[in-house]
């Protein structure tokens, strides 16, 4: 048998580079290569399938690419967190999915021409596609068609190359070889596409259908209250949301604001499902519940992030751990004992994680609005404090050692698994974050919830909590970007792009 890394590969036809000054003409460009060349590929594998093609050559094509370059500092408004190019050279970036990433792709674009008063050049990369990152969630391929062909897919097509498909830039360790250019954005095309399949996946819901705005929580009971808020705004005319989507099958369950629903719900719950209160800017609310446990924290926000979300919060339940609290208690975090491990490997745990002053500031102001409580009042139910993450679940059955010590010491107020690896991943991703939790037990104080004492917490706290946490995002959602994308997110030499 022929050996497939010496078959013959099949292409598209190459496309020309193109230089552009308008931001809108160079995303077009973008999204001609990459629907063509997809479609190629998606027609390449069906043809293959229906024993249309000779399967005696591989077949290929590449991702669309944007490339500038500058022999001058550009004039950089200080203030402003992003856009600009760190310094003269040449910086480019695969793209994928344009359309998904229009609104996105604008911005970054406009503000670097801007800036810089240059031209993009728009072309293909020598980045092949992998071909399940070509097959549409609606193509039907026949299995038992391609395995009578004798080969496996890689054979025939590129598949992914999770080696290649690193976060070297976001992490700061990346470095270009002689010659190359510089990253333009932090996460490249098969990185993005990777995560785009593992939301759907996780969540039972499309990429296209996530929000700029994000809550994540730890529990069920405020996906409850938030799929009651939505579907009364759907049935009232939606309150400016254009639709709410739920997880279901072939991506989600679509429910109008004139009240019609299409979609039918999944056949078992998803592993982290998710709930979209949409706008067409993408301007809405996402909500995930990521369940228990840093693992599952770190591995959402690793796939969010690739959307560009303008901010995410943590609304959930924590353990109390000051004799002063009450249950029912807010603690709005400003710092983070990392003790989850779950992201030692990217972010090393010497590194602080800033609070950020916008968004701690909107979510004390919306506590203080939705319980009607201000000034010496408000102190009464809401401690501003270290929040301390943990990967033991069972961390109180070992009260007089080690861990408990080492929480006197940080000055923790509250403790729970997953704040500290959604605000790290936060300030990895340059996410602006935050974290409102709730008191729901005092293990260290003997006060556990009994069941009856649990129900009745719930139902008065989760609606209030949730409250809060749509009001801090309204506040977040009416400032500028360059407001909210806070520069304390940015290292030294970062990507134009956000």
């Amino acid at each position: 048998m022929t050996d497939a890394s010496s078959l013959p590969v099949q292409t598209p036809p190459p496309v020309e580079a193109r230089s552009f000054t308008d931001a809108r003409e160079a995303i077009g460009a973008l999204q001609e290569i990459y629907d063509r060349n997809t479609a190629y590929l998606r027609d390449s594998l069906a043809s293959l399938a229906a024993g249309e093609a000779e399967p005696d050559h591989r077949f290929g094509a590449f991702y669309p690419e944007i490339t500038v370059a500058t022999s001058v500092s550009g004039q950089v408004d200080p203030r402003r967190a992003f856009g600009h190019l760190p310094a003269p050279g040449t910086y480019s970036t695969t793209v994928t999915r344009p359309e998904l990433f229009d609104a996105y792709l604008a911005e970054q674009l406009e503000r670097l021409m801007d800036i810089h008063d240059i031209p993009v050049v728009v072309g293909e990369s020598r980045t092949p596609i992998p071909i399940h990152f070509a097959v549409r969630g609606d193509q039907w391929v026949s299995g038992a068609a391609l395995s009578e062909l004798g080969r496996p897919l890689p054979d025939f097509f590129d598949v992914p190359d999770l080696e290649s498909t690193e976060d070297e830039i976001v992490n700061g360790t990346f470095e270009a070889q002689a010659g190359e250019p510089a990253p333009l954005a932090p996460f490249t095309a098969p990185r993005i596409d990777y995560s785009l399949q593992r939301l759907a996946h996780y969540t039972a819901t499309k990429p296209e259908h996530f929000q700029n705005h994000v809550l994540f929580t730890n529990y069920g009971f405020y996906v409850d209250e938030f799929r009651d808020f939505a579907r009364e705004l759907m049935a009232d005319g939606g309150g400016g949301f254009e639709s709410f989507v739920e997880p279901g099958t072939q991506g989600g369950m679509v429910t109008l604001a004139e009240g019609t629903t299409t979609g039918e719900p999944p056949a078992r719950e998803p592993q982290m499902p998710a709930y979209h209160l949409t706008r067409p800017d993408h301007s809405g609310i996402t909500l995930v519940n990521i369940g228990v446990g840093p693992s599952n924290a770190k591995t959402i926000t690793d796939h969010v992030a690739v959307l560009r979300p303008h901010v995410w919060l943590m609304l959930g339940h924590c353990a109390g751990l000051r004799n002063t609290q009450q249950l029912g208690d807010y603690v709005l975090a400003h710092a983070y004992v990392r003790e989850d491990h779950v992201l030692d490997d990217d972010l090393p745990v010497w590194v602080p994680i800033p609070a950020l002053a916008e968004v701690q500031v909107a979510l004390e102001e919306s506590v203080a609005e939705v319980t009607g409580l201000d000034d010496w009042e408000l102190k009464r139910i809401m401690r501003t404090g270290t929040v301390a993450s943990t990967d033991n679940r069972n961390w109180e059955l070992q009260a007089t050692s080690g861990p408990i010590r080492r929480l006197s010491q940080s000055r923790a107020v509250a403790l729970d698994m997953e704040s500290a690896a959604i605000a790290a991943n936060g300030f990895r991703f340059r996410v602006p974050y935050g974290t409102l939790l709730c008191v729901s037990d005092r293990p260290l104080h003997g006060e556990l919830k009994l069941p009856g004492m649990a129900s009745e917490f719930y139902q008065r706290q989760v609606s209030q909590h949730l409250r809060i946490g749509l009001r801090a995002l309204e506040k977040l959602a009416a400032m500028q970007p360059d407001r909210l994308h806070s520069r304390k997110l940015r290292s030294f030499e970062e990507t134009a792009f956000q």
